[in-house]
């Protein structure tokens, strides 16, 4: 069966799925065309793959196991481009290591299987309302220690030396940065950096944490741990 494509209402962007299920797939399609998004549904990772390079979505909903290439490899393959559009896992496997996998490749969320489609939408349209709001971020330049985040450029270094963060792990940290010493809780991050507050979802809070705490390197002990409570960026 070839592939689904739905054009976009105006002001909506094209949302690329793939999903090897067909139910699922067509689900998440319905789902995202209420909203007004467009959508291309590709069943397996070859093709998702050249659709995401050839249509430049505004965001992937990628399924980990697919045909051919897996969800990782899709994603990891576009980072590797410097591709970096914002990405949702789909997985059956409500597995810690498959998340953080999924995460340390460059993924900004991912939903276990089975899920609400009205969720996933929803955290669609959170992931792109932050990357708007980001872009037109004009806040002054946030120095802590030797870390230094341009909200406006979206730009991150440390002693100079430019990172690369995830659209996600960008704004983790701006929101960290933005009240220096402030102990937030996992449950407030969740709501501000991902746009939605989920008992369950906090862990995906540990995981961004630990992601950028590698990047930072010498620097990760500005991002320190409040035990039972929370983060805080602290110099």
């Amino acid at each position: 069966m070839n592939a689904v494509t739905d054009t976009p209402d105006k002001g909506k962007g094209l949302v690329l799925v793939v999903e090897d299920e067909r139910p699922i797939a067509d689900l998440v399609r319905l789902y995202l065309r209420r909203e007004g998004f467009g959508v291309q549904v590709e069943h397996d990772g070859a093709a998702g793959l050249a659709a995401a390079r050839r249509l430049r979505p505004v965001a992937c909903v990628l399924d980990i196991a697919l045909p051919g290439l897996d969800g990782t490899e899709i994603c990891r393959r576009l980072r590797a481009d410097g591709d970096w559009t914002p990405v949702i896992f789909l997985t059956a496997r409500d597995d810690e290591v498959d998340r953080i996998l999924g995460l340390e490749l460059g993924g900004d969320d991912y939903v276990t299987k089975p899920f609400s489609p009205r969720e996933l939408v929803t955290r669609v349209k959170a992931l792109l309302r932050r990357a708007a709001v980001s872009s037109d971020n004009t806040a002054g330049v946030r120095v802590l220690g030797p870390l230094t985040l341009d909200p406006g450029r979206r730009a991150v270094a440390v002693d100079g030396q430019a990172l690369v963060l995830t659209a996600t792990e960008f704004d983790l940290l701006a929101h960290l940065l933005g009240r220096p010493g402030r102990v937030f809780t996992r449950e407030e991050l969740l709501a501000a950096v991902w746009g939605y507050a989920s008992a369950a979802g906090t862990r995906t809070v540990d995981v961004h944490v630990a992601q950028v705490r590698a990047k930072l390197g010498d620097a990760a002990a500005l991002i320190r741990t409040v035990r039972g409570v929370g983060y805080t960026a602290d110099a």
